[in-house]
């Protein structure tokens, strides 16, 4: 399984440490979360990601697929098929697709052909695409958000998305027996803990904790760093190392 977090700061070298926009690529063909989704290569490479699999409502994982949307159009039959959960599916629909902020691409089809199709995905529900299995799991962030668990014949990965200490993810992720890698958001620095918590996200310490809850032995990438608190978070991390943990570069893809 190849994963890439892209790029969402420019330029280099700020595009590979500098997160503020949260959208990974998985083996070219299906996209977890928007927010960069519109935002790399040609609008060929954007048209191989037929699924788009929506976290949570939130702008940094959503602002960029009506323009990814906008580009990797066909004009066929063979549209997108954005996976979200029924809170991700009104807000697509009353806050993007609403013929203010976009075009309603949901019911746009020029001769027949739809621009995208919104897809319902309910707590614990599977779906296989393109050679990968990806179960919903629940999370706790301050809107409804899942963190997705994807196999394929090989290999298992877990993407947590946003979230403060949680519980069913790694219930789930013990389960798995080929379990390879965790993507875990790691937001702000301990001395922001009282932040952390208010907007349900991680520190390094809760990090930490949330490592112990997995029974398995995996790379661990931290994603979703606050650029304005990267060096705090760093420092924490120098002070009270973390085995095995590294901090995600976008724009690179992981082999796992």
């Amino acid at each position: 399984m190849r994963v890439k977090l892209l790029p969402s700061a420019f330029p280099p070298p700020l595009s590979e440490t500098h997160q503020y926009l949260t959208t990974y690529v998985i083996n070219d063909g299906v996209a977890i979360d928007a927010g960069a989704l519109g935002l790399f290569g040609g609008h060929e490479e954007q048209a191989r990601i037929r699924h788009v699999f929506i976290t949570h409502s939130h702008a940094d994982h959503v602002a960029g697929l009506p323009v990814f949307l906008d580009t990797a159009y066909r004009g066929t039959t063979d549209c997108v098929v954005v996976h979200g959960s029924d809170a991700v599916l009104e807000s697509l629909r009353h806050d993007w697709f609403n013929g203010r902020v976009w075009p309603d691409y949901e019911r746009l089809a020029p001769n027949g052909c739809p621009f995208v199709r919104l897809s319902r995905l309910q707590p614990g529900q599977v779906v296989e695409v393109e050679g990968l299995r990806l179960t919903a799991v629940p999370v706790d962030h301050t809107v409804p958000t899942f963190g997705f668990l994807v196999e394929d014949a090989d290999t298992a990965v877990v993407f947590s998305s946003d979230t403060g200490p949680t519980s069913e993810l790694w219930e789930r992720a013990n389960r798995v027996a080929n379990l390879k890698a965790v993507f875990l958001e790691l937001s702000f620095p301990d001395e922001l803990a009282s932040v952390a918590a208010t907007s349900k996200h991680l520190t390094p310490s809760l990090f930490a904790a949330e490592m112990r809850k997995l029974r398995h032995d995996v790379r661990w990438y931290a994603v979703h760093v606050k650029p304005r608190f990267r060096e705090a978070v760093l420092a924490d991390l120098a002070s009270r190392p973390i085995p095995g943990l590294e901090l995600i570069l976008a724009g690179h893809e992981y082999d796992l």
